[in-house]
Formats: structure tokens, sequence, C-alpha cells
């Protein structure tokens, strides 16, 4: 065992040498170690806690959904970075939803906001790179857990009433101490025994196709959807920030540190100055989000500095800023891994709200995503909902490197709109105020929301977001802000966000799983 250091040992701080996943779930994490004991790599960790999640967490993530991960190896001077988000099937026609009466996608119950999910195109892409296990074993806790049952978490239990009486709700139906889910673990079964094909074009592949009336060809599930893209990358606090480019919205984690370290922010969290620049920071970041985020963007340009300047020049530090004009609580899940050789995974996916569409594939009763409500009903918009098209995402994970290439961080959450701001919250509260991940993660948050909204149309009118203060967030926080024209209101404590992190520091490893998931675990080795 090498030495913990001092300075890694603070309350709520998880420590270990060699090697630590952080999740939602004690259940998924203690999956993950269980591989980096057996000699996996942290992906292997990853898609097995993964795997867990998609049984025990489907009101959050699961085989419907989609993923983002980035993986850094030691030497390499970039993280690899893989988007595995779905596209829309081929029979997609935004024209009848316009002629139904639609002016946005639909959120509920409604096949044609589900494009083809992505998660397992997304396992096995990861797998087939970076693994070092049998994928049989990698795969095999998330089988025995479906078939053999596990006990339901206190928010699982509360979540099953809004779907269990839905067609295909069935598993979750007079929950008692156990959940069985047989049609999950014969899907995991299929996959080990036929990989993709085994998904895609077996049992769920064809509930999927017919269920969908004519939005999806089996073409549509014949390509995969998991592409290894090039990440985007900036500097602040001294480190590189990391993140997965467009259709994803994590630039604008980027964006915002970068705005941020070039304001004089303070080294104390509590103070008022500290949230009203930061909360200025994401706001001038996001302020075009809706006209500017889509498949096609440019991830570079959007983080120019030449663009980012001026944004940071419109910030005052004695009001709030204005951005008006023409621009205009979820189900994901957000979990880390690094491994005794420090490859690090920053890994995301999700069902976008809570059990996604309302909507189960017949015959293994997996919950489909409804991710495409991201797209826009607006004609000629570059996000409209058309023909195999990605819908612009909210997923957002974090890598953080030292300028060396080392690395430093693995961090994300889940949220909505509202994932750059938590990460840009703790960055802050680590890199620049030197706080460790477990008083990091603890303390309290505030978010930007749309005033009437739910949590992913933040952006559709800048003017009127509200600023959102957990209870108990330091009363400086409060007066400054609103002397400063914000528009504050109180939230529930603890609520924002289920985040999670591993810093690397001295050859060992700190983590801290998010307290709000009131059941996750930072385990390690």
């Amino acid at each position: 065992m090498r030495e913990v250091p001092e300075a890694l040992a603070p309350f709520a701080t998880t420590l270990a040498p060699n090697g630590m996943v952080c999740s939602v779930d004690h259940l998924a994490s203690s999956a993950g170690v269980a591989m980096l004991r057996a000699g996996g790599s942290a992906v292997d960790a990853a898609v097995a806690a993964s795997a867990v999640l998609a049984v025990t967490s489907q009101h959050m993530c699961g085989m419907g959904g989609d993923l983002f991960a980035l993986v850094h190896t030691p030497g390499d001077p970039a993280p690899a970075c893989l988007n595995a988000s779905g596209r829309s099937g081929s029979g997609a026609d935004p024209d009848r939803l316009r002629a139904e009466g639609h002016v946005t996608m639909p959120y509920r119950g409604d096949i044609r906001s589900t494009p083809v999910p992505g998660c397992v195109d997304g396992w096995l892409v990861l797998h087939e790179r970076y693994g070092r296990l049998a994928l049989a074993d990698v795969l095999e806790p998330a089988r025995r857990y479906a078939a053999d049952g596990f006990p339901p978490s206190p928010l699982m239990r509360l979540a099953t009433a809004l779907v269990a009486d839905l067609p295909g709700g069935d598993d979750y139906r007079d929950v008692g101490a156990v959940i069985r889910r047989p049609g999950v673990a014969r899907a995991l079964e299929a996959i080990v025994k036929d990989g993709r094909a085994g998904f895609y074009e077996g049992e769920f592949g064809s509930g999927l196709i017919e269920l969908g009336g004519g939005e999806y060809q089996s073409s549509d599930l014949a390509e995969p959807n998991a592409d290894w893209v090039e990440p985007l990358a900036l500097d602040a606090w001294g480190h590189r920030l990391w993140t997965v480019p467009p259709n994803s919205q994590g630039y604008l984690t980027l964006a915002a540190a970068w705005i941020a370290d070039g304001l004089d922010l303070p080294t104390d969290p509590a103070r008022d100055r500290w949230a009203h620049l930061l909360i200025e920071a994401a706001r001038q970041a996001a302020f075009d989000r809706v006209e500017v985020l889509h498949e096609h963007a440019d991830g570079r340009a959007l983080l120019a500095p030449e663009r980012l300047s001026p944004r940071r020049d419109a910030i005052d530090d004695d009001r709030a800023s204005v951005v008006a004009g023409s621009h205009r609580d979820g189900g994901t899940m957000y979990m880390c891994a690094v491994d005794g050789d420090r490859m690090g995974v920053s890994f995301i996916q999700s069902n976008a709200a809570d059990f996604g569409a309302h909507v189960f594939e017949p015959n293994t009763r997996i919950s489909l995503q409804n991710r495409g409500t991201g797209f826009s009903l607006e004609p000629g918009h570059p996000a409209e909902y058309g023909p195999r098209r990605r819908p612009p995402h909210t997923l957002a994970p974090a890598l953080v490197t030292r300028l060396d290439g080392s690395l430093a961080m693995t961090i994300g959450t889940m949220g909505g709109d509202s994932q750059p701001q938590i990460v840009l919250q703790l960055l802050a509260r680590i890199l620049h105020a030197g706080e460790t991940p477990g008083d990091a993660m603890a303390a309290p948050r505030w978010d930007l929301h749309s005033r009437d909204g739910g949590g992913f149309d933040t952006w559709d009118d800048p003017a009127e977001i509200d600023v959102r203060l957990e209870e108990g967030a330091p009363r400086p926080w409060w007066d400054g802000l609103v002397q400063r024209g914000h528009t504050v209101v109180e939230h529930r404590a603890w609520s924002m966000g289920h985040a999670h992190v591993i810093a690397e520091q001295d050859g060992v490893l700190a983590g801290a799983a998010d307290p709000r998931t009131r059941t996750g675990a930072a385990t390690g080795y």
C-alpha cells in the first residue's frame, strides 16, 4: 500500500492506491471493482458497472438509451472519445408531427422521440478496443442481477410508480424485496452469444421495429451508433479540460471554465462573488446554445477565444447580465473508473428523462429513451427532426489532465441542461479553491433553470431563467445575487445532479460519489 498524502484525507473522500469506481449504485460500483481485482481494465470496470446500472437503475439509464465516454490512457496526448448516441429512424417525418399540431417534439408516450439506442453499441466498441476480460465475465454481474433479482434502491422504488401500469412495465408491478428482469437477462445473454446482432437484430430489435410502426427500418438497426470522434480541449486553472464534441453540450463546460479562469474569481466559494461570477460565466457560455448546438456543429469554433472573449468581457462584477433577443430532472447516470495503470474512464449514459419516453420494447421490457426531444421542429433548423439524425444531447462527461498529459481527474454528473453548470462548480472548487473531492461534492450548488420548464429547455428563452439555490446555500449567495439583479429561488437541499469524481494525486486515487444519490458509492482497492 502506498502512503496516503495528508492532502487527500478529508471527510467524505474515498482513498485507494490501485483502482476505483464511482457510480450511483453500490451494486454497480462493486461490480466494477470486481473487474479491476480480476485484472480487468478501467473500461472493463466501466462497462460492467454500466451494465449493472442498466438493470438496477432503469429509471435513469439503460440499454434503451445512449452513452458517451472519454478514455485516458497513459502516454497518449489526448483521451479517446466515443459518441454512442443513437440516430432517428429512417421514417422520421417532421411534417407529420407539425401537421398534428406539434411545435416541439413529444415529451413522453410517443416512439418518435426515441432514436435507435446507442448504449449497447458503446459497450461493445469500448470493450473491443480496451477490454482485457472476456465480455461474458464483464456482463455476468448484470445478467445475474437481472435473472435472480436485485433489491430496489429507495429512488427506484419511488420511480416504479411512474411506469408500473404502462404496457411493458410488468417488471415494476408489485415490487417486493427484489425486482427481476428476465427480458433484460435474455438480452445480455444474446449479446454475449451473438454480439451486437444478438441485441439489435434479436428480440429487442424486432420489437423496436414493430413498435415503431414505420419509424425504423432494419437497416437503421444494422448500422452501429458508436463513433470514435476527436475530443474538445481548453486550458483552465492550470489544467487541460476535455469533453466530447457536438452533438453534446459538453463545450459549455469548457467555455464557462475558460471564461471563469479569466475573471477575478475568489478562492472562497462562500463569497457572493464566487457564485455570481460562475453563474455569469455559465450564462454567457450558453446564451445561444439553441441556435448553435447540433450534430454537425464545429466544437472548436464554439470554443475559439475570439468567440468567448466578448462573452467574458460582457460580465459585470456588480450586476446580472441580460442575454435575450433571438436566442432561445432527468434520467441520466454518470460514472467513472480508474485502474492501476491509470487508465481513466469518464462515462455517462442516459434515458433523457426518468424512464425515458415511458415506452417499453415489448419483448425485453427495456424502457426506451426520449432523447429525440432535443430535436427542433422549426423548419430548416440545423437540429430539425428528420431521418437518421442525432439530436442535441445534454450528456457532457469531462476529463482533466495536467499540462504534462498525466491524468488528474475524471468528472461528470447527470442533470439535463445543468450538467455543465454542476461540473463547472466542482472544477472551480477542486482546481481553483483547492477543495477535496468529498468536500466539493457535498457543498451546496446553484443551477440555471427555465422559469416554467422541466430541465431540458433552459436556453429557449435566456431572459426567463431563475437561479436556483439548494437549501442551505451560503447566505452571502442569496444576498449578493439578489442585489446584483438575479432572480433567485430556493430548491430542496441536495437535489441538483448526481455527480462523481475520481482525482489522482501522488499515486493515490481520491474519489467521491454524490451524496445526493442516497445509494451511490466510490469503491476502491
